[in-house]
């Protein structure tokens, strides 16, 4: 059973930055897309970006590009969301999520951490 573990979340003023990670367990990764997707209370889940993790190319949503950065390491099978400049529009619940590289939905989802920008 695959399990996601995201962590680092908190508060931080507009401009500051925060890293998040997510640690992943039970499966084998080198197949599979790792996701990070944001909710905010009464909008729609947002895709934030995702990186392969057999290869080193990752995307993101325009809202955040230039100011987040994916990457892996694969010996902690662990994924990080590094997020400068940030700005109060990130607030939300931040998920990490897992799928088949195959597969087009995301199959596996973690607990999700907070994010609060706000002065």
């Amino acid at each position: 059973q695959v399990q996601l573990v995201e962590s680092g979340g908190g508060v931080v003023q507009p401009g500051g930055s925060l890293r998040l990670s997510c640690a992943a367990s039970g499966g084998t990764f080198t197949s599979y897309v790792m996701g990070w997707f944001r909710q905010d209370p009464g909008k729609e889940r947002e895709f934030v970006g995702s990186i392969y993790w057999g290869g080193s190319n990752a995307y993101y949503a325009d809202s955040v590009k230039g100011r987040f950065t994916i990457s892996r390491d694969n010996t902690k099978n662990t994924v990080y969301l590094q997020m400068n400049t940030l700005k109060p529009e990130d607030t939300a619940v931040y998920y990490c999520a897992a799928r088949l590289y195959s597969i087009s939905d995301y199959q596996y989802w973690g607990q999700g951490t907070q994010v609060t920008v706000s002065s």
